[in-house]
């Protein structure tokens, strides 16, 4: 009798704030959010349509004349 397959546990998301990322130069923060474990950061310009997925351990950065002016995880 075969076993069941293991139960997947998605690494932890990063417990820092991603407000804390708001007014910083973009590419600092997204040098910074790597280094605190986010494994996909993505730069959008004001008002872009993304899709709702949420996807665990991504950032998201609104960015405007180079500077990070909205963030949110998923």
């Amino acid at each position: 009798m075969r076993g069941m397959a293991p139960i997947p546990h998605p690494p932890r998301q990063p417990g820092d704030a991603p407000e804390s990322y708001v007014g910083l130069d973009a590419e600092r923060a997204e040098r910074l959010a790597r280094t605190r474990g986010w494994t996909t950061v993505r730069s959008l310009p004001p008002g872009s349509v993304v899709t709702m997925e949420y996807l665990r351990g991504r950032l998201n950065f609104e960015v405007e004349h180079g500077t990070v002016t909205r963030c949110w995880a998923g």
